[in-house]
Parts: structure tokens; C-alpha cells; sequence
């Protein structure tokens, strides 16, 4: 197994100091009041999404009034006290063929490649390129704040803004576009993976007990109509392979490279089904090479 695919619990090592207390729920979360006091067991384990959402506090949004990423603690702290700091655990799950920077004992991850789970397509990392992956808050920290948040301490927010459960390595463009909205704003564009990203909203926000407002939950429901056995996701689990995307109809043209390597149909030559010159920059009959 690989490190940073251990299960990982929100208390984390750094918990035990953090929270008082070093004890996790059946997901591997222990949810904290504002305080930062225990609360009670994970909320979910082993149920359904649509089940667990039914649940949650239903309630109009918080101003965003004093909200700062550094209230959340300082960006990828090394919470569980494991030598690396939290990006590069998440990238250690999400990525497969990782090389490491020498000298770090396996930590920081220099290459690798990701199978998107917000786009369907297949990305090589390179540390230091800013514009290929980023690591995702599934909640964002400025929606957690506004549904929440902003009532905790340090501690609490530590703690979220770390939870291998609520981070995803993905497409750097399409994290942007997501920006701190909720499911009500913005779901992946792959839309096989819609069921797994709401349900993981839903089992931090369950753990966290953090609300979601009237929009959110009534987007999270139409989701999960779709998917209704879809569970709540363990502690730390990695996303799963994004679903392929369909190859088009006889005769359509995929809509690009991205569409055309995520349904495995890439390179694309002349006559083959998806092709088009738009995509074969260099007029060679082969596109997506």
C-alpha cells in the first residue's frame, strides 16, 4: 500500500493535540464541535449518501464576513506528523508512477500521473508546473466557512482544511473554475464521477457538522436521484477511476484531445471515428498524439 494511501484519520496524529483527543469514528473522522471537543462518532459509515444528506441542517448562507485561507491554519501542514506535509500525501494516493525527489524518503513527489476524476482525462504532474494539478478542498474552505466554520477554532478548521477526506488531486483549470462554490454553482464536468463528488460533500459536511443551504441540498438530491445506493466514501479513500467518456456518434468528432484520451480512443487517425482536422494541429492525419 502506498503511504499516503493509508488511512489517514481526521483527528491524525495531530488530532490527539489539535482536538484532545486521539480517537476515530467508524470512517476515520472525529468530528469536533466549535470548540474543538469531540462530538460523537463519524456520521455515515455505511450509508447511503441520499441518507446521510437527509440529515444535514438545511439553512441559508453565513456572510463571508472575516474569512481568510489562513484562518483554516497554515496551507498543507504536516498534520500527521509523518515527515510530509499534506499536498504531497494526497498527490502519493491520487497519482500512479510517482518519482520522488531524492533525499526526501519517498516525500515530495516531482512526477506522476493522474487520472482526473473532475475531467475524465489523464494528466502528467511535474512539480513546480503550476497549471496541471491541484489539490481540491471537495468542500470548499469558503463554503465551509459560510455554512459553519467561521463559528470554530483554529484547531477545527486545521483539521478540515488537512482531511485526506475532503482533498482529491485534480485538473488544475477545473479546480479554479470551481473556485468555493457548492454543488448548487458547480459539479465536475465528467459527469460519471457527479455521484462520488457529492457524496463525498456530504459525508465531510456530515462529519463536520457543517449545514448546506436550501440550493445545495436540492442540487446534492437531483444528483443522487440518479445513483441512490451511491455510500458515503471512507476516510482518505482515493477517487475512483473516472468513468470513460462515451466515444461520440458516427460521424461527430469528439470535442477535443481531453474527450478523445478519456475515452481511449486516442491517437486519433484520418477516418477513424472522432477525428477531426480541428484536433490534428499539424495536418498529419493524426490528432491527440
Amino acid at each position: 500500500m502506498k503511504r499516503g494511501a493509508r488511512a489517514l484519520c481526521t483527528a491524525l496524529l495531530a488530532g490527539s493535540v489539535l482536538l484532545g483527543t486521539a480517537a476515530c469514528g467508524p470512517a476515520g473522522l472525529a468530528p469536533t464541535g466549535s470548540s474543538g471537543t469531540v462530538t460523537g462518532s463519524a456520521t455515515g459509515a455505511g450509508q447511503t449518501a441520499l441518507a446521510v444528506l437527509a440529515t444535514l441542517p438545511v439553512k441559508g448562507r453565513a456572510p463571508q464576513t472575516g474569512y481568510d485561507r489562513d484562518q483554516f491554519g497554515p496551507a498543507w501542514a504536516d498534520v500527521d506528523r509523518n515527515g510530509c506535509d499534506t499536498r504531497n500525501d494526497v498527490l502519493t494516493r491520487d497519482l500512479t508512477g510517482e518519482v520522488y525527489k531524492p533525499g526526501t524518503q519517498d516525500c515530495v513527489v516531482l512526477r506522476g500521473s493522474l487520472a482526473d476524476p473532475y475531467t475524465g482525462a489523464t494528466i502528467a504532474f511535474e512539480r513546480g508546473n503550476g497549471t496541471s494539478v491541484d489539490i481540491d478542498h471537495v468542500v470548499a474552505l469558503g463554503d465551509a466557512w459560510q455554512t459553519g466554520a467561521f463559528a470554530w477554532d483554529t484547531a477545527k478548521r486545521t483539521a478540515l482544511a488537512n482531511d485526506p477526506l475532503n482533498l482529491l488531486a485534480v485538473d488544475y483549470s477545473a479546480n479554479r473554475q470551481k473556485g468555493d462554490g457548492d454543488a448548487a454553482s458547480w459539479l465536475p464536468g465528467n459527469k460519471g464521477y457527479r455521484c462520488a463528488y457529492v457524496a463525498r460533500q456530504v459525508a465531510v459536511k456530515a462529519a463536520y457538522g457543517l449545514w448546506v443551504t436550501p440550493a445545495e441540498h436540492d442540487a446534492i438530491d437531483t444528483v443522487l436521484a440518479g445513483c441512490p445506493d451511491e455510500p458515503v466514501p471512507a476516510t482518505g479513500t482515493p477517487a475512483p477511476e473516472p468513468a470513460p467518456a462515451p466515444a461520440p456518434a458516427t460521424g461527430t468528432p469528439f470535442a477535443n484531445c481531453a474527450a478523445a484520451r478519456a475515452a481511449g480512443a486516442a491517437p486519433l487517425h484520418r477516418g477513424d471515428p472522432g477525428y477531426s482536422t480541428a484536433m490534428d494541429g499539424d495536418g498529419d492525419g493524426t490528432a491527440c498524439e
